[in-house]
């Protein structure tokens, strides 16, 4: 399907001092970065609410960062199949501290805020929440067929195929008819840049690019009245939506880089992809976060079936791929059960693993099947925490190579792989992610990718830069992690197990074919 594309706590040491890094007893990562010159005008702050933290980086004309902080915040599901943010907490306070602490001793030219999508939250005339913050994936954005956000897509849809028509967009409409019915009293309806834009300056404001996961009620002009009045909402209830990368206002007074120009935000996606250098055809763009996203650079437009195809920001090239839930929380996950830290790993990785379906929350592309389950398969009794963790990193490997697969027989080529994302860090995951691709993996050096691409956005909104592209001079390269081909017949021979796993799942539930990998790419 062909998307729609674009137009913590740190401390600052003194110029003589090393690096170093721990944590507080909240938790809240603390950084020193100590800069071999002076840092010179202009400095913009990037920040990025996820869906386990808020990430915040200090960067200089050059891309080198300053400063960098997380401050964590929860993860809530109180019920099986929700999915929640503290709104005041994740998309408001730690936002504030984060730009606290990355903010000192610098004078701030401009600041941006990323997040993931979609999200919504239910907010008072104060910008304080009323209700939860929804976030993808949760199950009050239900839009199948015959339920209530399911007619009102197809009335928008003119009484067509609304799966046809918007994919697996509207998620946020649910979402606002959810909240409409069950937080009556609220004066406002905004997703997480919104209320972190509000914290920051006072207006609730959205970029254009953000809106565009609200189709169709957002309807590429602004919002569509009929739409929102059928959700039971007014349009004067959501976000103001600015063009591109034009700033909404300037942070408020008494707080951190007070004056500077703020941008209307980002989708964390493209903060990633506009910084990670994979611009080219033949690259691969895998952010390896909380989700799992795979891009494949395209020399041409590709209607895959089960993924995506959106513009990239190099004209004339497109990404194909899209989202996946085994990411970081599948992993995390994995390892809370195990116990353990998730980097705890064997130097040699076996090559007698069981078989992880990674579907905690279901799968997005290229299955789409909200109602899949996890599941292992294969374990032996020779098997130790060490097998069943390092087969939870092959099986994000082995979703990638779908991906790709899919991909290939629309002309999609890859040659190598651009990491990026807070799972660079894992030795483990980067080294699964080459070995079961039989691709190269270049893993940036700039793991809060999200965080940089918004701070290069906020040079926009300052008018420090006139294009999105000129953001490829930030791209930088950590190291290369090759391919072990002593491992190559044992994760090809477990792929195909997982593909066939994988389908039969589908076809438990849907007495239909699963989606059929097209074999290896050339």
């Amino acid at each position: 399907m062909l998307r729609p594309g674009p137009e913590h706590e740190c401390l600052h040491a003194s110029p003589s001092r090393r690096a170093a890094s721990g944590a507080d007893d909240r938790g809240h990562i603390l950084t020193l970065v100590s800069p071999s010159r002076r840092p010179s005008p202009p400095v913009t702050i990037g920040l990025d609410i996820g869906t386990t933290s808020v990430k915040a980086i200090a960067v200089d004309e050059d891309g080198t960062v300053l400063a960098r902080a997380r401050v964590p915040h929860a993860l809530h599901t109180p019920t099986p199949g929700a999915f929640e943010h503290d709104i005041d907490r994740a998309w408001r306070a730690d936002v504030l501290e984060a730009l606290e602490q990355v903010s000192r001793g610098l004078d701030i030219a401009a600041v941006n805020v990323g997040a993931m999508i979609p999200s919504l939250g239910a907010v008072d005339g104060t910008g304080r929440a009323v209700g939860p913050g929804l976030l993808y994936g949760d199950h009050r954005g239900d839009r199948s067929p015959g339920t209530p956000a399911w007619e009102a897509l197809r009335r928008a849809s003119a009484g067509g195929d609304p799966a046809a028509e918007f994919g697996d967009w509207g998620e946020l409409v649910a979402f606002l008819r959810w909240h409409a019915r069950n937080t009556p009293g609220a004066a406002g309806f905004w997703p997480a840049q919104a209320v972190a834009n509000h914290a920051l300056t006072g207006r609730a404001a959205i970029d254009s690019t953000t809106a565009t996961c609200a189709l169709p009620l957002f309807n590429w002009t602004g919002w569509d009245a009929d739409l929102a009045a059928e959700l039971g909402v007014s349009t004067a209830a959501l976000p103001d939506i600015v063009p591109g990368v034009r700033p909404i206002g300037r942070v408020r007074d008494g707080l951190a880089g007070a004056g500077a120009p703020v941008g209307g935000g980002t989708i964390d996606a493209l903060g990633e992809q506009i910084v990670a250098g994979a611009d080219e055809p033949g690259d691969v763009l895998v952010i390896c976060g909380g989700t799992l996203i795979t891009w494949a650079v395209a020399a041409q437009e590709a209607a895959v079936p089960g993924l995506w195809t959106v513009p990239h920001t190099v004209p004339g090239t497109f990404l194909v791929g899209g989202p996946s839930n085994a990411g970081g929380l599948f992993i995390d996950h994995v390892t809370r059960w195990l116990g353990g830290d998730a980097g705890d790993a064997p130097a040699h990785l076996p090559d007698d693993l069981p078989i992880w379906l990674p579907y905690l929350r279901g799968e997005r592309t290229p299955l789409q099947r909200p109602d899949l389950q996890a599941s292992m398969h294969d374990a032996s009794l020779h098997h130790g925490a060490e097998h069943v963790r390092v087969a939870a990193f092959e099986a994000t490997g082995f979703v990638v190579r779908r991906h790709l697969e899919l991909a290939a027989p629309f002309g999609v080529r890859p040659r190598r792989i651009v990491a990026t994302g807070g799972g660079v860090r894992s030795r483990v995951w980067m080294q699964c992610l080459a070995d079961v691709t039989g691709l190269p993996v270049d893993v940036v050096a700039v793991p809060e990718g999200a965080a940089l691409g918004s701070a290069f956005i906020a040079r926009c909104s300052a008018g420090l830069e006139s294009s999105l592209t000129d953001a490829r001079r930030w791209a930088r390269t950590s190291h290369r992690v090759e391919p072990d081909a002593t491992r190559r017949d044992g994760t090809d021979r477990r792929y195909r197990r997982f593909l066939a796993l994988s389908d039969a799942a589908v076809e438990r539930l849907t007495d239909s074919p699963g989606i059929r990998s097209a074999g290896p790419p050339p």
